[in-house]
């Protein structure tokens, strides 16, 4: 077996819209046909990425993260777009009202990356090289 690609990411969320808003109307993927399941959810694109939202109920797993009492930051669990421009993205951040987990940063290897949280407070960083 050679695993391919990330086909798809599913997070659970409070709240579709809210969600639907952060998503496409913040960072800019694309609403995508989902299939008619019993549960309510939506799909976005993103490149070749899937994310795979599933509202949150009695079937599913919590909202969110697991909250253990620490900070958020750059080195918890988290999902990473790349961009062409992470500084710019940021700017588009700023002025969205999305706050920063951490500003934008160069890596070692002088990739830029910002760290926001979605509203469920799912960590995502967007990094550009």
């Amino acid at each position: 077996m050679r695993v391919q690609q990330i086909d798809h990411v599913t997070l659970v969320v409070k709240d579709l819209e809210a969600s639907r808003q952060f998503y496409v109307d913040t960072l800019g993927m694309e609403v995508v046909p989902r299939p008619n399941f019993d549960f309510a959810g939506s799909w976005f694109r993103a490149g070749e990425t899937l994310i795979h939202l599933i509202l949150e109920s009695e079937r599913s797993g919590p909202a969110g993260v697991n909250e253990d009492g620490r900070n958020k930051n750059s080195r918890c669990t988290h999902l990473a777009f790349s961009v062409p421009d992470a500084r710019e993205a940021a700017s588009e951040l700023e002025a969205a009202g999305v706050p920063f987990l951490d500003p934008p940063k160069l890596r070692p290897d002088g990739a830029c990356q910002v760290f926001v949280t979605d509203p469920d407070g799912h960590v995502v960083e967007l990094c550009s090289g």
